[in-house]
């Protein structure tokens, strides 16, 4: 899916305006991300004040390659050594003992960072030509829909992105796993494009539950990942009679119709059946959840996935696109 149709030129061009202090949005493998360059926290605090963003939520680090961990973290076990020889570069996300080319203003005031390395070709050749790490959260407004391709970044930031690369469309779509590798016990602190599975199978054991951590990790918010749609999650056999009721209460609703129920004639504003593939519906939920706000869609009603494998990330962007309210 991921295709480099950045220049040579456009990624020197890139690489120079994070040396001056500007912010470029990139693409990666999961979303597009809003970077600077990670050892000026002048720049780090313009991805703030361009997202909307509470300076106390931490931001990812991203760097050329694996062989680079040292340089910016410290203390590292070897498990999470084994995690990034395995899963780098991929969309995985580690979480470290910050080390001193981290400013606290990249990780919230914490003593730890989150740290990956992306696996796109123009992202992979900003970070060799720009030489250093660079912080990119997702490029949008905080709180809401991530961004899947540079159009996405245009028309939601606009002006505030001194310049963008474009990547073509994210092959995974949704943000990485990230994993707390600090203690004995590495813990998922957000599903995301690398399975819990693929994680407990590498490390011969499970993993340690969320609840055991306190680490702050970007994602977490009460709401986030939301459109301008409400969203309301109900079971999947109640999807098209929920759908219905709203409209009929005068909403403009889409519907997420599960393959469970793929037949159903359902009289909404607009429907949109999810593909059975969670790799497939990864990596078109943020495109699907946006083209309902464009078709003018107040409500949005989806039932969760099977949360195993990819389902479990994309379970965990809808319950926090839902925010606190799960019913119509």
């Amino acid at each position: 899916m991921a295709r480099v149709t950045a220049s040579i030129s456009d990624i020197e061009k890139a690489a120079g305006v994070l040396r001056a202090g500007g912010l470029v949005a990139l693409p990666t493998e999961t979303v597009y991300g809003l970077g600077a360059n990670a050892e000026d926290p002048a720049a780090v605090a313009r991805i703030f004040q361009a997202k909307g963003r509470p300076p106390s939520h931490p931001l990812i680090v991203h760097i050329a390659g694996a062989e680079l961990l040292d340089d910016w973290v410290r203390d590292v076990p070897e498990t999470a050594r084994l995690l990034a020889e395995h899963f780098w570069p991929g969309p995985l996300t580690l979480v470290l003992r910050r080390g001193r080319r981290v400013p606290l203003e990249a990780t919230g005031g914490l003593e730890t960072v989150a740290v990956r390395v992306p696996d796109h070709p123009v992202a992979l050749e900003l970070l060799s030509a720009f030489g250093g790490g660079v912080t990119a959260p997702s490029a949008n407004r905080f709180g809401s829909v991530s961004p899947t391709t540079a159009d996405h970044v245009r028309a939601e930031l606009g002006d505030a992105v001194d310049f963008v690369l474009d990547g073509g469309s994210c092959a995974v779509g949704v943000e990485s796993t990230i994993v707390d590798a600090t203690g004995d016990t590495p813990t998922i602190l957000r599903p995301g494009g690398v399975t819990r599975e693929s994680l407990e199978a590498l490390l011969d054991g499970p993993l340690a539950a969320p609840s055991t951590s306190s680490v702050r990790v970007p994602g977490q918010h009460p709401s986030h990942y939301a459109p301008r749609a409400r969203v309301v999650l109900v079971e999947p056999d109640r999807v098209v009679a929920e759908a219905e009721l709203a409209q009929e209460r005068g909403h403009q609703v889409g519907v997420l119709v599960p393959a469970s129920v793929a037949d159903a004639q359902v009289k909404a504003h607009a429907v949109v059946a999810v593909p059975a593939s969670m790799t497939a519906y990864a990596r078109g939920l943020y495109g699907i959840l946006r083209n309902l706000d464009r078709q003018g869609c107040d409500l949005i009603v989806a039932s969760l996935p099977p949360e195993e494998g990819l389902g479990l990330a994309i379970a965990n962007r809808l319950r926090r696109a839902a925010g606190p309210r799960t019913a119509v």
